[in-house]
């Protein structure tokens, strides 16, 4: 019995979060449509409350926004927008840093988050899963010898905290996982682990101690 009722949780709470999380989010845009007026809400012409609707809205916004913003016409508004929140003080440095970060992540040109690594963390002889950020630049730079790259280690089961370490490629090595199914290894605590690569070519030859 306690077999069975333990593998019917296993199938029940991941969509028990799964639908929770979603209903979370279609009820936070539905009430985000309260703040309009009581004459252009969508209950007010549609006669009925549809759920989901303020999801639906909320990703036509951000796709317009988008199409918008892909011309030059909508690039110069962005930009002009941008040099006004350039002149408040505090919102100038919150945005600013959060757009450098989003720039990152979510550039297709950009290369966070590319590329997974094994890496030595906390401590020597211990090991985690980490992915490329970049290369150090600026005056971090100047104050570095060597090859170094920079490297974000998540903490498990939340990855959107972790810690920022710049360390000598030396000792990083790169994995042959794609970058979901290391995430998906962190995420699940090393449950889910992944399937080996299968390496073309010959096996590298193993390092022998002297």
């Amino acid at each position: 019995m306690k077999k069975y009722f333990i593998t019917g949780l296993l199938i029940w709470i991941p969509l028990a979060i799964t639908f929770w999380v979603l209903n979370l989010i279609v009820t936070t845009m539905d009430q985000t449509l309260w703040l309009l007026p009581e004459s252009i809400q969508p209950h007010a012409w549609l006669g009925v409350h549809v759920p989901g609707l303020g999801l639906l809205l909320s990703l036509l916004v951000v796709l317009l926004t988008g199409l918008l913003a892909a011309n030059i016409i909508g690039q110069r508004l962005v930009q002009m927008w941008e040099a006004m929140l350039a002149r408040i003080p505090v919102v100038k440095t919150i945005y600013n840093s959060v757009k450098q970060v989003s720039d990152t992540l979510f550039s297709s040109s950009g290369q966070a988050f590319r590329k997974a690594v094994l890496v030595q963390y906390p401590r020597a002889g211990a090991w985690t899963i980490a992915f490329v950020t970049g290369v150090p630049g600026g005056e971090v730079a100047t104050h570095l010898r060597g090859d170094y790259v920079s490297i974000y280690v998540p903490t498990t089961p939340n990855p959107t905290s972790g810690f920022f370490l710049m360390l000598p490629w030396s000792e990083v090595i790169e994995l042959d996982m794609s970058v979901d199914a290391a995430l998906k290894y962190v995420i699940s605590m090393g449950v889910a682990a992944p399937a080996p690569s299968i390496r073309k070519g010959p096996a590298p030859k193993p390092v022998v101690a002297p």
